[in-house]
């Protein structure tokens, strides 16, 4: 079983991208964050776990100032790529850091919007979740996506199988009711390649 470690990470992405860099360089942001997020006024953004970038070089596309955090060298190496070759309106927008969302813990109340998709958890969920909730500027939005291991519909084993993701109920359970609104905590079909099912959860808090 794999220990979803930095280790494993440096290697799948070089894998990844020595195999498939182009298309990765072109993947469209999460449908997802493109459907929730995406009539949001543009302020101080954070992609935690950015992995190859192409959620935030969406959002910078779009006029938000996003801090890319992910701890694979290899990944920031290709993200930062790509958003220079997007030009400085877009390049300029993203500041790369190379940080281990184990610990890694955001400004206080700094981000208008702080994005978290598909991120294997190594210790708990709920402390992971109320730790990304601390970045979150009054009235800003925190958006969640996790994809179960087993697709609960046919048993059957999916992309995340072996890995801990966030769960609606989980972030749920992590924020405090009185201090956040959800806008949406819900299961949905995968819409990318794959089988299963994806939490979504959109929280916004108040000020």
């Amino acid at each position: 079983m794999p220990t979803f470690d930095r280790s494993f990470w440096e290697e799948r992405w070089s894998q990844v991208l020595r195999e498939h860099a182009d298309h990765v360089a072109h993947r469209p942001p999460n449908a997802h964050l493109s459907m929730e997020v995406g009539n949001l006024r543009p302020g101080f953004a954070l992609d935690a776990g950015c992995g190859h970038g192409s959620d935030s070089l969406w959002l910078a596309a779009r006029g938000w100032q996003v801090t890319a955090v992910d701890f694979s060298a290899t990944a920031l190496a290709h993200a930062r790529s790509t958003a220079e070759a997007a030009g400085a309106g877009v390049a300029d927008r993203i500041d790369w850091v190379e940080g281990d969302l184990a610990t890694w813990t955001p400004q206080p109340g700094h981000y208008d919007l702080v994005a978290c998709l598909y991120v294997h958890v190594a210790g708990s969920v709920e402390e992971m979740v109320r730790r990304m909730a601390t970045g979150v500027a009054p009235g800003g939005t925190l958006f969640l996506v996790g994809h179960r291991p087993v697709d609960p519909a046919t048993g059957a084993a999916t992309a995340a199988a072996g890995q801990v993701q966030v769960s609606s109920d989980t972030a749920v359970a992590a924020l405090d009711p009185g201090r956040w609104d959800f806008i949406v905590a819900e299961d949905r079909l995968r819409a990318m390649a794959g089988t299963g099912v994806d939490a979504v959860i959109r929280a916004r808090r108040r000020s």
